[in-house]
């Protein structure tokens, strides 16, 4: 049996408030097969949608469900998580195996993507791509599994070999990876190379091949022309020793945690800027409307990039002590806030790359994933513009293929309030109040050492920050040469 719901435009908001009545009233929850969007309705209040069940556990005269839930609420894609990790048993066996094979060399960023697939960030992705896997993913921003279904995978996770090491290989079918130290990493079994076309690639994932692109100049222009997939065996954990590992939770450890902390909602947000206090006002209106909504126990994953990103961000470890402080202060509640590292390298390449962003969340069990303004975007190379449309990362999440399970929430635009002296939802009625600080105007403030406007940040947060910034400075002003006077 299923159960269609149909609507008319009109009565949209109406639907919406009765569900969400009874939602509240049946303590219902969502089970794995429930959907919470099953169409894009872009104007509507994305945190109360139209609920509906594939397979109803209710009678037909009634119009609510109840169901019982594990609090791992979403199936990771593909059914299982993938986990490549060698066991410790077998350990000692496959590093003698890896030492007698064809080594290929890992660079930086090629060991952050080895540390995604072994931990099953991708799944149901085994392994780097082979050329089937690497083509759908370029040209349908997604993958095809056994069964026939569908797996969002919108960027190509690959591995880039020279023509010395290809002639190193020759007919070896399987080969070791070592680690940018020399240290032995795992092992890539039934190998396939093929050509690295670096321009296709470039073009279909930026839409553009102008200079400047981050990460085409430090990962792809300088890469081999030969791309190797196979499937992927890892022989310890993957670490960083920076004294930031225990944030680095696998999907798996994640899901453990929403369990332990009996979760009925999860929803993730990304960043890879400091948190002011218009994210946290998003954050913490989210949860709001999660329980207005029934939910008895939403959990935030706040979860920052710590994978390769360009040089005038802010680097991870001080934006994870920034994100500390926010907790700390009490912007952010820990006891509902779970903080994290996300380990994938940063692409910048808009609402393609937001789909990763968001399926990977999937994998990490969160149901629900929050979505902003020109979310992977950034400037274009070349020209004073914007490189992406700010609005299509969040409609190409709400169509996207294989990520109809994931409850998408494009948030409200938050801003500086002049009247109410802190940061507030943007009232288009009082546009003249309302001051939007750029993330350039946050660094012009914290390298001069000026306060932003009270309410904007919190000030453990901001005296981070500020640290940072004037350390830099000071870096800066050391490298410069001396001026002799005469």
């Amino acid at each position: 049996m299923s159960l269609t719901i149909k609507l008319q435009l009109s009565s949209h908001y109406r639907l919406n408030l009765n569900l969400g009545t009874c939602l509240k009233e049946n303590n219902f929850t969502p089970a794995y097969n429930t959907k919470i969007r099953p169409k894009p309705i872009y104007h509507s209040d994305p945190l109360i949608s139209i609920v509906y069940n594939n397979k109803p556990t209710m009678h037909a005269s009634k119009r609510c469900v109840q169901s019982s839930i594990k609090s791992s609420l979403i199936e990771p894609d593909g059914g299982v998580l993938v986990d490549l990790v060698v066991p410790e048993s077998e350990r000692a066996a496959r590093t003698l195996e890896a030492e007698t094979l064809p080594k290929v060399g890992l660079t930086e960023i090629d060991l952050e993507w080895v540390h995604v697939i072994s931990e099953g960030w991708a799944s149901p992705l085994k392994g780097f791509m082979r050329e089937d896997e690497y083509l759908q993913s370029l040209h349908f921003n997604s993958l095809r599994t056994k069964d026939g279904s569908v797996v969002n995978m919108s960027l190509p996770i690959v591995l880039a070999i020279d023509d010395e090491t290809k002639e190193r290989i020759g007919s070896s079918t399987n080969v070791g990876l070592v680690g940018p130290n020399g240290d032995l990493v795992g092992i890539l079994r039934s190998i396939e190379i093929y050509k690295h076309h670096k321009e296709e690639r470039t073009a279909r994932t930026w839409g553009t091949t102008e200079p400047g692109l981050p990460y085409v100049e430090e990962v792809i222009t300088p890469a081999g022309n030969w791309l190797i997939g196979g499937d992927l065996e890892v022989l310890n954990h993957i670490k960083y020793d920076d004294g930031l590992d225990h944030y680095r939770l696998s999907p798996q450890q994640l899901r453990s945690e929403f369990d332990m902390r009996q979760a009925d909602a999860v929803f993730a947000f990304q960043l890879r800027n400091p948190v002011h206090n218009g994210h946290a006002l998003l954050m913490n209106d989210t949860r709001k409307r999660l329980l207005e909504m029934g939910y008895k126990n939403p959990i935030l994953l706040l979860h920052p990039l710590g994978g390769f990103t360009k040089a005038d961000d802010v680097p991870l470890d001080v934006r994870m002590e920034q994100h500390s402080k926010v907790l700390e202060d009490g912007v952010l509640d820990p006891e509902t806030t779970i903080v994290s590292i996300f380990p994938s390298p940063m692409h910048y390449a808009g609402p393609t790359e937001v789909q990763w962003h968001a399926k990977a969340r999937i994998n990490a069990g969160a149901n629900f994933y929050i979505v902003g303004r020109d979310p992977a975007g950034m400037g274009h190379p070349t020209e004073k513009r914007d490189l992406y449309d700010p609005d299509h990362g969040k409609k190409v999440l709400s169509m996207a293929p294989g990520l109809e399970k994931l409850n998408i929430l494009p948030f409200r635009v938050a801003a500086y309030d002049t009247v109410q002296k802190k940061m507030a939802f943007f009232d288009p009625s009082r546009a003249k109040d309302f001051l939007f600080i750029s993330g350039t105007k946050m660094r012009t403030y914290a390298r001069s050492g000026e306060n932003p406007p009270d309410g904007f940040m919190c000030p453990g947060g901001w005296k981070v920050l500020v640290q940072y910034y004037q350390s830099l400075q000071a870096e800066e002003a050391s490298q410069q040469p001396a001026v002799l006077s005469a």
